[in-house]
């Protein structure tokens, strides 16, 4: 089975199926269809697949033209139809891996994924989840449901790994394609194969480890170093406003020493896909071993509080001027969980607007990237456009993203009061009613 799926990708004859075109998916199947393996992409919303199949983008950090380009060629094509799979010869599992109201893992849309490629999968055929997802997933998951349904073994009728996606919403210089790749399969002719495959899609580094699990466990690491780190600065900021030293100047003076130090930065909270989730995946399964990872839980309680403290500070600032938060309008400039994107998934944004409403606040958003959203079943529209009457009739403004594309200079020159918690505000000389975060 090595050498046949071997010679199969270097002839470039492999068929691959990538199951959820979101964030992840959809520019992992254009980079597999633009390298020249005929691609099906598999997904549960009709409205996606119809999309990609009329070569309309979605995703922020996929070129429109490629998309159009490879579908008009024949090289992409999407369906809802997983009786396909049986088609592909390579299938990539990007589904979301999100927590449930209690903070647990719902590893549903995986379990499902696998139970329908199960159905459908047959000889010579790799399979590598992508998911981000606790350690053992791979291993005492997936592979049971994949035997279970096509009642094929693996390692001798299929190779399954995981290889963590590594995707960065709006960065301008690493892309799934030149972004290093780690590969772990269950043995080594599948770790082998799976990163041959990759090879020759991207442009970057492969790196092969040992087992799944080690895979696995290495994309949590990756997460929870960022969630500890961010969750020291925003521990360190409110310390800082209690002693009247600005966290922003401490940052950028420790940021000068070239070795032993990274820098990172306070905020309203943390969002996107994984690093105020991943954290939560390693603490519930290490519980199954008896071990508490005390420094995690405290840091996500620290960056999970950062909303409510937020709303807190623009209180303070507000009664400066004899203004109780209840009753007063708050303007949020940004609602993506960060700079220049059109991505709000776990945005602390929304949290901070909830916790406005809670005390009375009347909230309203701009954010040029994004219109509306849905929080909690409830649907919420933006201002279109911001201008100086816009502002002043707001008691205070609050930065939540600090998006390229805000006038900051003219909010600073019209708003009452301004609370920053993003240092959006650095280059504006009069600052006496700003407030930083």
């Amino acid at each position: 089975m090595k050498e046949y799926l071997l010679k199969k990708i270097r002839d470039k004859s492999i068929v691959v199926g990538v199951v959820g075109l979101g964030y992840v998916g959809l520019p992992l199947a254009v980079e597999k269809a633009k390298a020249g393996f005929k691609t099906i992409g598999f997904d549960v919303q009709k409205a996606k697949v119809d999309m990609v199949n009329e070569g309309q983008n979605y995703i922020g950090d996929v070129i429109a033209e490629d998309l159009l380009a490879i579908v008009e060629g024949g090289m992409l094509s999407a369906t809802c139809d997983f009786s396909f799979i049986k088609d592909v010869d390579f299938i990539a599992i990007c589904v979301p891996t999100p927590l449930n109201e209690y903070k647990q893992p719902d590893i549903s849309y995986v379990e499902n994924s696998a139970k329908e490629i199960g159905k459908h999968l047959k000889k010579n055929t790799i399979v590598v989840l992508e998911s981000t997802t606790y350690p053992g997933t791979t291993e005492e998951l997936i592979r049971p449901i994949l035997e279970e349904g096509s009642n094929l073994i693996c390692g001798e009728d299929f190779y399954l790994g995981f290889s963590p996606e590594r995707v960065d919403p709006g960065n301008l210089v690493y892309k799934t394609k030149n972004t290093p790749k780690v590969v772990g399969g269950i043995g080594q002719d599948a770790t082998e194969v799976i990163a041959e495959m990759y090879r020759h899609v991207l442009e970057s580094d492969i790196m092969e480890v040992s087992s799944p699990s080690v895979a696995e466990m290495e994309k949590i690491l990756e997460n929870t170093y960022r969630n500890i780190n961010i969750a020291l600065v925003n521990e360190l900021a409110m310390l800082c406003d209690k002693m009247d030293i600005n966290i922003w100047e401490v940052i950028e003076a420790a940021k000068t020493k070239p070795y032993g130090f990274q820098a990172f930065y306070p905020g309203p909270g943390l969002g996107g896909h994984c690093i105020p989730l991943d954290p939560y995946y390693l603490s519930w399964k290490a519980r199954k071993y008896d071990f508490h990872i005390s420094l995690l839980e405290a840091s996500s309680m620290i960056n999970d509080k950062m909303p409510e403290y937020c709303v807190e500070r623009a209180g303070k600032v507000l009664n400066r001027s004899k203004k109780a938060l209840n009753g007063s309008k708050v303007l949020l400039v940004g609602v993506a969980y960060k700079k220049d994107i059109d991505d709000y998934r776990e945005s602390p944004a929304l949290k901070v607007s909830e916790e406005f409403q809670k005390c009375g606040a009347e909230v309203d958003f701009y954010d040029p990237h994004i219109p509306s959203y849905k929080y909690k079943e409830n649907i919420y529209h933006g201002l279109k456009s911001i201008d100086e009457a816009t502002i002043m009739s707001y008691d205070i403004v609050v930065i939540t993203a600090d998006h390229t594309a805000v006038n900051y200079e003219m909010i600073a020159q019209n708003a009452k009061a301004i609370f920053d918690t993003k240092n959006a505000m650095a280059k504006i000389e009069k600052r006496d009613h700003i407030e930083l975060l």
